[in-house]
């Protein structure tokens, strides 16, 4: 579903990508780690062309990303976004159905409202939650929020940014759940990126690890703790002492 290679960006003098190469497949599971300002972020910036990289390709469903219309390009996606960056101003079913009220989705507010209610069900909220502002919800309920408005117009490939930031651990498991089961039920190619590694061993199918600007360990979750790989070993366990130095 995506195939990135050979991606290339920097930023003046500071090179953050440095010839990635990934594959991930449709209706795969793929969480992203790597320390801070490693290039997560960028990668997936690239990905949906908020940022343009210097050089290398990026093919999604078959289509270079440089290439088609825009908007068609976007629609195939979904995001969960790591603040969860829901719009204060409006209620949460708009929240969540504020796609389907823009561009050529443009249902009617009935018909949108209805399906927000779907949505939100699917997430474990109630109804009676619809009516209320972003600010009248614990953290844990608008993440919810925020992921049945990534599901609501049912996407192709979905994008997590630590989706359990700010969490307790009963609700960053709560959230690990859902994401698995939505991601499995819309057969829908998910992009995580997280340093939760207990995210990482409920959502993934299979993990790449950046570091220095390229993808360091690719492979399916099961091999993960028996890599071989040095650098992984040394994140995933949380070592201080490694090849990865920490920033004292």
């Amino acid at each position: 579903m995506i195939k990135i290679t050979d991606l290339h960006k920097a930023f003046g003098s500071n090179v953050v990508l440095n010839g990635v190469d990934l594959h991930i497949k449709k209706a795969s599971s793929m969480v992203i780690i790597g320390g801070s300002g490693t290039g997560k972020s960028v990668l997936l910036k690239c990905i949906l062309g908020l940022i343009a990289p210097d050089s290398g390709t990026i093919i999604v469903n078959g289509v270079d990303t440089k290439s088609g219309d825009r908007e068609a390009f976007l629609d195939q996606f979904g995001m969960l976004f790591q603040g969860g960056a829901l719009f204060d101003s409006l209620p949460v079913w708009q929240n969540v159905a504020f796609r389907l009220l823009q561009g050529k989705h443009r249902l009617s507010k009935a018909d949108a409202h209805d399906i927000a209610i779907e949505k939100l069900r699917r997430v474990g909220l109630k109804s009676n939650i619809a009516e209320l502002f972003p600010a009248e919800l614990s953290g844990g309920m608008q993440k919810r929020v925020g992921l049945a408005r990534a599901i609501a117009a049912e996407p192709q490939i979905i994008f997590f940014d630590e989706p359990t930031t700010g969490l307790d651990p009963i609700m960053s498991g709560v959230i690990n759940e859902l994401v698995r089961e939505i991601v499995e039920e819309m057969g829908a190619t998910a992009m995580t990126i997280t340093h939760d590694m207990s995210s990482v061993r409920a959502i993934a199918d299979n993990v790449a690890m950046i570091h220095n600007g390229v993808v360091q360990w690719t492979g399916p979750i099961g091999k993960m703790d028996d890599s071989g790989d040095p650098y992984l070993d040394q994140f995933i366990n949380a070592r201080a002492e490694g090849p990865i130095e920490a920033v004292r």
